[in-house]
């Protein structure tokens, strides 16, 4: 060891040794409290310390901004976990959170304080000062955790580093391995959490860890943490104040830190540090948290894998190994698992029969697995993963209460969940609403300006074309991050109305494409913003009057036509916006032909894509000439390879296919026009992968249509085996892409068609003495029918027996 670290360390532990006198004696005037944070065995350690030293002021590690929040922790409406939020005025996005669980010991010793009347000081570097430290928003992991101000070790708070940074020493690591351990988790639980309630002095193992941490840092200096010599000048500081004012003063903070709080430092050297730090105006509220946030695995790594765990932990009054048993069955119990007593009894004794054979003080949560695996999961990891999700790591969302400092847009948004009954919750659920009832379209505009606003607590669900206009399903699941998003909202109103009409109004100002302007339309419609709507509608006559481009054109028409849609549905007036669809629609069927030519591959299934939305949009306008119009349009497109020849007229076989799909399916053309269109395209003439081109894209709309029109199936039954074999490879992707569409069912029947008439150009329509489809007789067996007669007769209501049996067209087989 160097000189330098010998004095350092000779240092460190004469500090060490100054905090073990002044926690084994209650007459000095202040006691370091040195934690791991969201650890129950340090909050319980915590709880009897201050029980033992009682004292008048209590000095917790966090952003001295929250002061004035201190006394709601005592409110019986805040429920853990929560977390304090700090975010700078002009810019939300720049923000921290400091998180509290029930089982962290910062909670239990502020609860405590506020219980026993002490006074409670935040001490750590202000917020203030750790966001205007960040350059940009981008530092910020809001998604993932806490910003990196308030960045500790990753043995306390298990804060994950930041890119660039030296690699950060892990003290629980350092202690682990001079321990003989090799999982630093586990060394924690032996030495810590697992340990029972033991007689003596409840400040020793404070004492104990602090000496060992001195020794740490002895080694590892500031152990990659440059903010770290600010914030303990800062701590310092505050500590010095408390002891001028108080008696008695006990500081929480992480263990990493007491060691420099104990040391010697003059006030001028401290002030010095602080001096010239930048400082931003900030904001501070409590918001709600979740487990899943406090799980490393989630992202925000806070130095525990298992929130659900260390909670039953610090709760469980007794007997914590049986108790969770008990829990895990009743889980396993509520999925229809056949979970009885008997599998609780042999999983707790195997858990503790591990726990013995690793000489670990108690069962563990890996113990504890290990024998829900074997027992209850006979060997599944299946049923581990739900017990993993719900219990090890948990969904609990916590609550803060109402009159808690917030913005004006969070205070309506909390106003108008209440008001709807739509409470947010950590666990995923489904929504469904119908928009004839008052309480379900008022919940749907809420989410849809939410949506607006980049507020993503609902995410749709399902197609609203399967549903009809009068369904929406949703997906709604709160995050502690959205907190956030609320707050960089408010920049665009007080009200969630005002602010997804601001935030509509300048989205239709801005937008580059007129798909984004239409998107805006519909989206305002299905919020429910009528005063945005002047303001796009000006800027989509505008976008739509410039634009000229057919691709553009129809990527904007299905959203407009569905806000028209839309519109009718919840009684808002659309009729500018029908009208400019209709204009749309015009522009696009004049278009289409040219818009169509000389295209590639790539271009011709997006033009499809375009082509089908249309068609889609179309249907769903009132005017029936324009529908004629846009019938003609396609029917143009599906002839112009109708050249002598069979020449494409440069139009790809892929539109010219889908094009005569939708007009067969829309009854335009009928099985005769169809079976003339494809046989000019497969003719030998066309070039194989042009064939093959028209296939696909008349195929898309399903194959049924091959299992009932035996023509067709013939006609590319023909083709398929007309190809030449050198082209044949080229063609192949293309067919199973095509057929790989198909349903099963569909697919089957096309084979067994197949392979019963090798050669369907030769018959194209079966005779009554072919034998029919395996399982079916090729006429109808009259015996067998009447069996069933007397139930068709009552599903019918109209129909005879008679008249079923004789029916020679196989319906009475059919029905």
């Amino acid at each position: 060891m160097s000189p330098a670290l010998r004095v350092g360390a000779a240092r460190d532990a004469a500090a060490a040794g100054e905090v073990a006198r002044a926690a084994g004696e209650s007459a000095q005037d202040v006691v370091l409290l040195g934690v791991r944070h969201h650890g129950p065995g340090s909050a319980r350690a915590v709880l009897a310390a201050l029980e033992a030293y009682r004292p008048q002021a209590v000095l917790i590690e966090g952003p001295p901004e929250a002061d004035a929040l201190a006394a709601l922790a005592a409110d019986p409406a805040m429920r853990p976990p929560v977390a304090l939020l700090s975010h700078v005025v002009d810019d939300p996005a720049r923000a921290a959170f400091w998180p509290f669980a029930e089982f962290s010991p910062e909670w239990a010793a502020l609860r405590w304080a506020l219980a026993a009347g002490a006074e409670v000081r935040f001490i750590d570097l202000p917020a203030a000062t750790s966001l205007a430290l960040l350059p940009s928003p981008e530092e910020l992991v809001l998604a993932e955790g806490p910003a990196a101000p308030d960045a500790d070790p990753p043995g306390e708070s298990g804060e994950p580093g930041e890119p660039g940074e030296e690699a950060r020493v892990d003290p629980l690591a350092v202690l682990a391995r001079t321990a003989g351990y090799d999982d630093p988790e586990r060394w924690w639980e032996d030495a810590v959490e697992h340990r029972g309630e033991e007689g003596g002095d409840p400040l020793a193992p404070f004492a104990a860890l602090a000496e060992a941490m001195a020794e740490v840092r002895a080694v590892h200096g500031d152990g990659g943490h440059p903010r770290d010599p600010a914030r303990e000048a800062h701590m310092r500081l505050k500590v010095r104040e408390a002891r001028r004012a108080h008696e008695r003063t006990a500081v929480v903070c992480g263990a990493w830190h007491v060691p420099a709080l104990a040391g010697r430092t003059a006030v001028a050297a401290d002030r010095q540090l602080l001096k010239g730090l930048p400082k931003a105006k900030v904001e501070t509220t409590w918001v709600p948290w979740t487990h899943r946030r406090l799980a490393r695995a989630s992202g925000y790594g806070a130095g525990i894998d298992s929130p659900g765990w260390y909670r039953h932990l610090f709760t469980a009054p007794d007997r914590p190994v049986t108790r969770w048993m008990t829990k895990v069955a009743g889980l396993l119990r509520e999925e229809d698992l056949p979970v009885s007593s008997a599998h609780v009894i042999e999983a707790v004794r195997l858990a503790e029969t591990l726990a013995a054979m690793r000489g670990r003080p108690l069962a563990g949560l890996g113990e504890a697995t290990d024998a829900v695996r074997a027992v209850m999961c006979d060997g599944s990891d299946v049923p581990m993963a739900l017990i993993r999700d719900r219990l090890v790591v948990g969904d609990v969302l916590g609550e803060v209460p109402p009159d808690a400092p917030a913005v004006p847009l969070a205070r309506d948004l909390a106003r108008q969940q209440r008001a709807l009954r739509l409470r947010p919750e950590a666990l995923e659920r489904h929504l469904e609403l119908d928009l004839r009832k008052d309480t379900d379209a008022a919940r749907s505009r809420l989410l849809h300006r939410l949506a607006l606003l980049g507020i993503g607590w609902g995410e749709p669900a399902g197609s609203r074309e399967s549903k009809g206009t009068f369904r929406e399903d949703w997906r709604l699941r709160w995050e502690p991050e959205l907190a956030v998003r609320v707050a960089e909202a408010g920049v665009w109103g007080t009200t969630v109305a005002s602010a997804a009409a601001a935030r509509a109004a300048d989205a239709a100002t801005h937008a580059t494409t007129l798909a984004e302007v239409t998107a805006t339309a519909e989206s305002c419609l299905l919020a429910g913003l009528a005063d945005a709507l002047p303001v796009v509608m000006r800027a989509l006559a505008d976008r739509a009057a410039l634009d000229t481009d057919v691709a553009h054109l129809a990527a904007a028409l299905p959203a407009l036509v569905r806000a028209v849609r839309y519109g009718d549905v919840r009684g808002t007036d659309a009729g500018a916006l029908g009208k400019v669809a209709e204009g749309l629609a015009l522009r696009i069927c004049v278009g289409l032909p040219p818009a169509c030519t000389g295209l590639d591959a790539d271009g011709a299934a997006q033009m499809r894509g375009h082509v089908e939305g249309v068609h889609r949009a179309v249907a769903l306008l009132p005017d029936p000439a324009l529908r004629d119009r846009w019938a003609a349009a396609l029917r143009g497109l599906a002839e112009r390879g109708d050249r002598p020849g069979g020449a494409p007229g440069g139009i790809p076989g892929l539109l010219r296919g889908a094009a005569a799909r939708l007009l067969l399916d829309d009854g335009r053309l009928d099985a005769a026009q169809v079976a003339r269109l494809m046989g000019l395209a497969l003719s030998p003439g066309t070039p194989p992968a042009e064939a093959a081109g028209w296939v696909e894209g008349f195929l898309a709309g399903g194959g049924m249509l091959l299992v009932h029109d035996q023509k067709l199936l013939a006609l590319l039954d023909g083709w398929i085996c007309g190809v030449p074999p050198a082209a044949f490879t080229d063609v192949l992707p293309l067919l199973r892409r095509t057929f790989a569409e198909f349903d099963p069912g569909v697919r089957r029947t096309v084979g067994e068609l197949v392979r019963r008439a090798p050669s369907l150009a030769a018959h194209p329509a079966p005779r009554p003495t072919d034998p029919g489809l395996p399982g079916f007789a090729p006429t109808l067996d009259p015996t067998r029918a009447e069996a069933a007669t007397h139930t068709v007769r009552l599903l019918l209501g109209t129909t005879t027996t008679t008249d079923l049996v004789t029916r020679g067209d196989g319906g009475a087989q059919d029905d």
